[in-house]
């Protein structure tokens, strides 16, 4: 029952936490964090790092002595050999055996020191991936709340486009049946609003789409509200060039870093890859005792007069020959004392001297070069799609700075034209046409100006991002 009400509690918090997710506004600082916390990509990147930390840890800790114990107790039936006397023997047996083993490496061609060098670039680099892994989350993060924001602009656009044509519908509908003004003008706007319909029925499935995609990188199930996000209507330009772009990226990149790690790793790799050149020096002990069920101990308990089988004569008279015997008790000897009267102790050193191994060295060097080279290729290979990257961004940032500024004016242009259209069309002076003409005019140029916005704001973020400021 107490475990039920656990599982019960548990899954109402859930269901709390998802339901103030869905019902709060959240800001850009919030979603950031929500991912941070969630994301599943971000999530392996960091258990990766953990791994290579144990790793290093692990590889480290071979520069200690190994020290193991040994101890075991057995019995044997038949013919076996005694533990205490190496003698043959035929009964059953009661046998024990510990011991200590000492091992140390004390030389082996650097192997260990440049494992060791090796697995802390590997773990550094592994650290550097977490961050730039958390670097790319805070982008996406960005680019898709920006996303929402824009397409909740079109959403709003194509609405109020929907009400302003409505409104015209009803005034011809009025004066349609009135019998006044033209019929097809009535069905050309009747014709109009369901554009326009269809226009906010895609802005709204644009929404919806982009709101999964944000809910994706925050590893969220609800449904995601976001704050309002003011932008002033004078963009700020970009002060950077796209090679200070580039520049300020290859210092403060976690990529970069990770990459330049790696070839660090590699490098150490080959010095791993040459000890097998070099001898192996090692040096060992031991501690080894006994113990054996059918040992036994004589004591001396006295003396007793024994003929020994030999005879002499006197005066033609045989007498056998007496001596005195010594006679002995049989005792067993316990097993703490066996344990410490058959310590032996052992002390040496190794040395292992490679001659030939079938070339499994120089190949493995080979191998080891192959890969750092790979691994140098990586870099330059990551340098020029960032520097590529960074240039487009860099241009269509421009682009959509001018355009925002030229797209303000055609804005206002398509204003005082739909103005001057809407009142000749209200009046009667033009027809339906020109009126949805400056119409779909003035439309196309909001979302033209409003794409032009957002797409200057992500490109923004987007070089922020490339330059480290995230």
């Amino acid at each position: 029952m107490k475990t039920f009400i656990i599982i019960t509690s548990f899954f109402f918090s859930l269901q709390l936490f998802s339901q103030k997710i869905s019902s709060e506004k959240l800001s850009l600082e919030e979603s950031i964090e929500i991912a941070l916390k969630n994301n599943i990509n971000l999530k392996r990147s960091q258990l990766q790092a953990e791994t290579a930390a144990l790793t290093f840890k692990g590889t480290r800790s071979e520069v200690l002595p190994s020290l193991n114990g040994r101890f075991n107790y057995g019995v044997n039936n038949g013919r076996s050999i005694d533990p205490f006397t190496n003698d043959f023997i035929d009964q059953k047996l009661n046998f024990s055996n510990a011991g200590l083993n000492l091992d140390t490496q004390i030389f082996n061609g650097f192997e260990l020191r440049n494992s060791i060098q090796r697995d802390r670039f590997n773990m550094k680099a592994s650290e550097a991936q977490a961050e730039a892994e958390r670097q790319q989350l805070i982008l996406d993060v960005t680019l898709a709340y920006f996303q929402v924001l824009n397409n909740q602009d079109l959403m709003e656009l194509a609405k109020f486009r929907l009400e302003s044509t409505r409104q015209q519908t009803d005034r011809l509908e009025t004066l349609n049946e009135e019998g006044q003004g033209n019929p097809a003008d009535y069905t050309d706007i009747k014709g109009q609003v369901n554009n326009d319909q269809s226009s906010v029925v895609d802005a709204k499935n644009n929404l919806y789409q982009s709101k999964l995609e944000l809910a994706q990188l925050l590893n969220l199930d609800s449904e995601i509200n976001i704050e309002e996000f003011q932008v002033s209507p004078e963009l700020e330009k970009y002060r950077l060039s796209a090679e200070e772009t580039y520049e300020a990226s290859l210092e403060n990149l976690a990529t970069f870093k990770a990459r330049r790690l790696r070839i660090q790793a590699a490098e150490e790799d080959i010095a791993v890859s040459r000890s097998l050149f070099a001898p192996n020096i090692s040096l060992f002990a031991q501690l080894n005792t006994n113990y054996s069920s059918v040992a036994r101990l004589f004591n001396e308990t006295g003396t007793q007069i024994v003929e020994t089988g030999q005879f002499i004569t006197v005066d033609e008279v045989t007498y056998p020959v007496r001596t005195n015997q010594s006679q002995f008790g049989e005792e067993k000897i316990s097993y703490s004392d066996q344990f410490e009267n058959n310590l032996n102790s052992v002390i040496g050193v190794a040395v292992d001297i490679p001659i030939f191994n079938g070339f499994r060295a120089k190949r493995n060097v080979q191998l080891k070069k192959i890969e750092l080279e790979d691994a140098e290729l990586e870099l330059e290979n990551t340098k020029t799609q960032f520097l590529q990257a960074i240039k487009r961004a860099h241009s269509d940032m421009e682009a959509a700075y001018e355009n925002y500024f030229i797209l303000q004016d055609q804005v206002e242009a398509y204003e005082q034209s739909y103005e001057v259209n809407e009142i000749r069309f209200t009046n009667g002076v033009s027809n339906i046409v020109e009126y949805i003409i400056s119409k779909n005019n003035l439309d196309r140029a909001r979302i033209n100006l409003a794409n032009a916005k957002y797409e200057y704001l992500i490109r923004i973020k987007v070089l922020d991002y490339y330059k480290g400021d995230v």
